[in-house]
């Protein structure tokens, strides 16, 4: 068997680099998508994968993407829509063009990159696409509008794309983690800090980790196992569902 194409967004650190690190060693020709082109080239280089530079809230850059690994490769098999950024912030503080940048980065991109892809798996009868949602996606925090109206966004993309695929061999799931040891958590954990007026240690304890059972940050090669079961053969029954990883906070 040919081996799968996977494109992964936002793939340069974090989450993104994780699951193209899973699916590089699961032996899929990934092509790894982000903004920043020397962190992106520097481990796409590592894992022997295809770095293409790309801002999403381009709708051109969004084809050209996936143009890019038909050319490279094929064909698209899998697609990991994971980029995005947060910016905490009180809603009536809230810089609209900052909005319409996270609306157009983590749910418009997403619908078009599935969009663009869905004739190559409708033509293989085969496909995945696993859209990288949030806790946020599923229950909401203040300060975080733009964050959590595209994460509701991309549940309903998830769930409307999954019955439109199941016909056809695609299936489409969504990860929901609670907070991930990543940059762009580290990130929100000054913001938050800043805006409650509380130590960072306190924001950890308090506000991150307050409604999770278990008092950790999930890793980010837990999210890249993840991927790596919705891929396989054995989660082929599964789709339209918000795969929770949460320590426990949808819980109650």
């Amino acid at each position: 068997m040919s081996q799968k194409v996977a494109v992964v967004t936002g793939a340069a650190s974090g989450i993104g680099l994780a699951v193209s690190e899973a699916l590089s060693g699961a032996d899929y020709k990934v092509v790894m998508a982000d903004v920043n082109a020397a962190a992106g080239q520097r481990e796409a280089a590592r894992l022997g994968a295809h770095f293409v530079q790309a801002d999403l809230t381009d709708r051109a850059a969004c084809k050209a993407l996936i143009d890019t690994a038909v050319a490279q490769f094929g064909s698209v098999d899998v697609l990991v829509n994971n980029a995005g950024i947060q910016h905490v912030s009180p809603v009536e503080d809230f810089p609209e063009d900052k909005w319409n940048f996270m609306i157009s980065l983590m749910l418009t991109a997403p619908f078009l990159l599935t969009k663009y892809a869905w004739p190559h798996m409708k033509a293989k009868g085969w496909g995945r696409i696993i859209n990288i949602s949030s806790v946020h996606g599923l229950r909401a925090s203040e300060f975080k509008s733009a964050y959590i109206s595209a994460k509701h966004g991309i549940m309903g993309l998830t769930k409307t794309t999954a019955l439109e695929g199941g016909p056809l061999g695609i299936t489409v799931n969504a990860i929901c983690p609670a907070y991930v040891r990543t940059p762009l958590v580290d990130n929100q954990i000054d913001a938050q800090a800043e805006t409650h007026g509380i130590p960072r240690e306190e924001v950890i304890s308090s506000i991150m980790l307050k409604k999770a059972a278990i008092k950790k940050m999930i890793e980010p090669s837990e999210i890249g196992a993840a991927v790596l079961y919705i891929c396989s053969d054995a989660a082929g029954c599964m789709t339209g569902t918000d795969f929770t990883i949460d320590c426990g906070w949808t819980a109650c």
